[in-house]
């Protein structure tokens, strides 16, 4: 039953192909064309380019026109007198003793507040205990301003020191506190499930 397609196919070129009447293909072609008329190309297609290209274009020099006017054309700048740059001093500057204490404590005052497990049950505490921090984070940055301001002394220095411990202690604290919240919670939990 399998037959080879090629030789189906040589047999009918030997046999050989019907032969056409003269000015059928004429006839065939024009048949064609009464039926299906050639339509007309649509310039469509350029007009979506050069459309597209111009759209771009647009938006383009918006984007230019809106960076430039941003920039002010005329700056003025005034001249001053007399330039003499601030340095602003913090307790690193002063010695590699008290930067290597001012890193301890700030590395440890981090380290605690990473540390802190916030949830609805304790928010109210760490949030008293953040007050307090921050008044001591305000209270730090005015002995520093005045550290700039008069310059180094014994009194600003070991002040900035004790404000650096005490974050840290008020820290520990709140961590103790946290500490015995979780543990009475969890003794009453135990309890009542005994």
């Amino acid at each position: 039953m399998a037959q080879d397609i090629r030789k189906i196919f040589g047999n009918e070129e030997e046999e050989g192909r019907p032969i056409l009447k003269a000015g059928h293909e004429e006839r065939f072609l024009k048949r064609l064309d009464a039926e299906l008329p050639e339509q007309k190309k649509k310039k469509l297609p350029y007009l979506k380019i050069a459309a597209s290209v111009i759209l771009l274009l647009g938006f383009g020099s918006y984007f230019f026109w809106q960076e430039n006017s941003s920039v002010p054309e005329e700056i003025v700048v005034e001249k001053q007198t007399e330039v003499t740059p601030v340095e602003k001093l913090s307790l690193g500057d002063l010695s590699p003793d008290l930067k290597k204490v001012e890193n301890y404590y700030m590395a440890s005052i981090n380290l605690e507040i990473s540390g802190l497990e916030v949830s609805d049950k304790n928010k109210a505490l760490i949030d008293s205990f953040m007050g307090e921090l921050s008044e001591l984070n305000y209270e730090y940055g005015r002995l520093s301003k005045e550290l700039n301001e008069i310059g180094p002394n014994d009194q600003t220095i070991t002040a900035m020191v004790k404000n650096l411990q005490l974050r840290l202690q008020l820290l520990h604290r709140l961590k103790e506190k946290l500490n015995q919240l979780k543990s009475s919670k969890n003794g009453a939990v135990t309890e009542t499930s005994v």
